[in-house]
């Protein structure tokens, strides 16, 4: 069949963490009236046809259009200094000349994933916001330790993300532990953040999301974390070394919701330290070497929505244990040895929303089985399928 999909994989997922880039939730703007401005990230003025672009829209797309004529927005009413910096950076023409014009503009939000020229000096212009500031996304292998301890004058910082820093150590890690309203922290490919560095993070007691990606020098830091019980969401994906070990220090972190382990060393043993996570909503284990065995530590969290244990090497022995998750709405299941012996074991799962079944060994016998899920529901389940490269299947008109 090759391929049968949805527009609403990872649905759950999405809901509650939002993988790449900033969360929208982040970004606080002084206006109310900003919160429905539907400008875009164009260089230039070109609007959706459907959409009659403001005046005011129109104003910030001529003031980016000329923005070498300008030296500083700081008379600006913060409001419009935001928009204009939220176009640039969306048109990715921000330069080391236009970003002085925004030195002392008190804005709320410089999110700059995209702007890999971020140094020092830029760093410089971002701590001149001083308590305004509430987010900050830098991604720039030249920002050093010195250019992080500047954001010492941002007193209110709410969230920061940190990507490519690797210039970044342990001693510009510590200037973490002076943002006392941090809610939002996130390290993606930053070579320089290691376990001892995380000893910083132990005093960040409003932390509620963490993130952790292709940090290959975490190992052994994660017990550091275990006072940070506002945490509700948490990330460790691709960091390499990571095994049972890191996991048990997460055991105390009971207001957890969503947890992201995307680590090839993670066995049944660390899952063990997972069975008392009764907030759990979400669980990602894609990638690890985890048995069907493991089910057995997750039963007991009924609050469960969201399983992922894609890429498993999961077998059909044990796949019964699935039935126990009767809580489940979303299964990823994909790219694991299973068979239509597996989908057998599903039928209970009446609340089963999205299934995920990419290149396992389904036929279309296997899926008839899926038909006794959706007599037993109100809905008619799952409303989300996907079959990729699950090349048995040929159609699907018994579903419906």
């Amino acid at each position: 069949m090759g391929s049968v999909c949805s527009c609403k994989r990872d649905h759950y997922a999405d809901e509650n963490i939002t993988r790449r880039g900033f969360s929208g939730r982040y970004f606080k703007f002084g206006s109310k009236w900003l919160e429905s401005s539907l400008f875009l990230p164009a260089a230039c003025c070109q609007f959706q046809q459907s959409h009659c672009p403001s005046l005011m829209e129109v104003c910030i797309c001529k003031i980016c259009e000329d923005i070498d004529k300008y030296r500083s927005f700081s008379m600006l009413p913060r409001d419009i200094s935001q928009l204009i910096f939220n176009h640039l950076v969306d048109s990715c023409s921000l330069s080391d000349s236009c970003i002085e014009a925004f030195r002392d503009c008190a804005l709320h939000d410089m999110c700059m994933r995209e702007h890999m020229r971020v140094n020092n000096k830029w760093m410089d212009v971002i701590s001149s916001q001083g308590s305004s500031l509430l987010s900050a996304y830098i991604s720039s292998a030249e920002v050093t330790d010195f250019g992080l301890s500047l954001l010492r004058n941002c007193s209110n910082l709410q969230a920061l993300g940190l990507d490519c820093c690797d210039k970044i150590s342990s001693r510009g890690i510590k200037h973490i532990a002076g943002f006392t309203d941090l809610t939002y922290l996130s390290f993606r490919k930053c070579n320089g953040i290691s376990a001892e560095s995380m000893k910083s993070l132990s005093g960040s007691m409003k932390l509620v999301k963490l993130e952790f990606e292709r940090c290959p020098l975490v190992h052994g830091g994660f017990i550091h974390l275990e006072g940070l019980t506002n945490l509700e969401s948490l990330t460790i994906r691709n960091c390499k070394f990571i095994t049972d070990s890191d996991l048990k220090p997460l055991a105390g972190l009971v207001n957890l919701k969503e947890l992201q382990i995307s680590c090839i060393d993670i066995t049944n043993v660390g899952v063990s330290y997972l069975r008392d996570l009764y907030k759990l909503v979400v669980l990602n284990l894609e990638g690890s070497v985890v048995t069907a065995s493991c089910l057995d530590y997750l039963t007991a969290l009924t609050s469960l929505k969201s399983l992922n244990v894609n890429r498993c090497h999961l077998l059909d022995d044990g796949c019964e244990k699935f039935s126990a998750l009767s809580s489940l709405k979303e299964l990823n299941l994909g790219f694991n040895n299973i068979t239509d012996t597996c989908l057998v074991q599903l039928k209970g799962m009446t609340k089963l929303e999205g299934l995920y079944l990419d290149s396992c060994r389904i036929s279309n016998d296997g899926l008839a089985h899926l038909a006794g899920i959706r007599k037993h529901s109100l809905f008619p389940l799952p409303s989300f399928l996907c079959l990729a490269l699950c090349c048995s299947v040929t159609h699907l008109l018994f579903l419906h």
